[in-house]
C-alpha cells in the first residue's frame, strides 16, 4: 500500500466500502461528496484547468462540512434534534477526510507563531497573519477563530 493516499483515491475505497457494508447514510454522504468533486472538474475541466487536487477537494469537504455546522445549530434551535444528529453524522463522515484539527491550544500557539513570523504589531496586520495560516493550515483550523485570537494577540 502507498504511504501516501491521494484523497480522490481514499474517497473511492470509501465508496466501495459502504456499498458493500450496505450503509446507507455513509453511501448516500459520501455520494455527495464525489458529486461535487465532479462538479468541480467539471467546471476546470471548461476553463482549461487541471483536475481537482487534493487541496481543493479539502476546500470543499470544509464547506460541506461548514454547511452542515451551521443547519445542525439551526436545527437545535427549532428544536429539530433530530435532523440536527443526522447533520452531526454527517459531519463525522465528512471529517474522516479532512487532516487532524488543530485544538484551541494548539491553535494559538501557531498564531503567536505567525504573528511573530510576520513581524506583525497591529490590527492592519490581521491579513497578513490570516493569509500565512491558510497557507499552512487549510483545513486543519476554523479561520474565524483564528481571526479572532490573531486580532486579540495584536489588540
Amino acid at each position: 500500500m502507498v504511504m501516501h493516499q491521494a484523497l480522490r483515491e481514499q474517497l473511492a475505497e470509501a465508496l466501495n466500502t459502504a456499498v458493500k457494508e450496505q450503509d446507507k447514510r455513509r453511501l448516500g454522504m459520501l455520494r455527495l461528496v464525489n458529486a461535487a468533486i465532479r462538479d468541480r472538474d467539471e467546471a476546470d475541466r471548461r476553463e482549461g484547468r487541471d483536475p481537482t487536487g487534493d487541496e481543493e477537494i479539502i476546500r470543499i469537504l470544509s464547506k460541506m462540512m461548514k454547511q452542515r455546522e451551521e443547519s445542525a445549530r439551526a436545527h437545535e434551535e427549532a428544536g429539530r434534534l433530530d435532523i440536527a444528529e443526522r447533520e452531526r453524522d454527517e459531519i463525522a463522515i465528512i471529517a474522516d477526510f479532512l487532516p487532524a484539527q488543530l485544538d484551541s491550544g494548539e491553535m494559538e500557539q501557531v498564531c503567536r507563531e505567525v504573528v511573530e513570523e510576520t513581524d506583525s504589531k497591529s490590527l492592519r496586520d490581521v491579513g497578513r497573519c490570516m493569509l500565512r495560516l491558510k497557507e499552512r493550515y487549510r483545513g486543519q483550523m476554523d479561520f474565524c477563530k483564528a481571526s479572532t485570537m490573531v486580532k486579540g494577540l495584536l489588540s
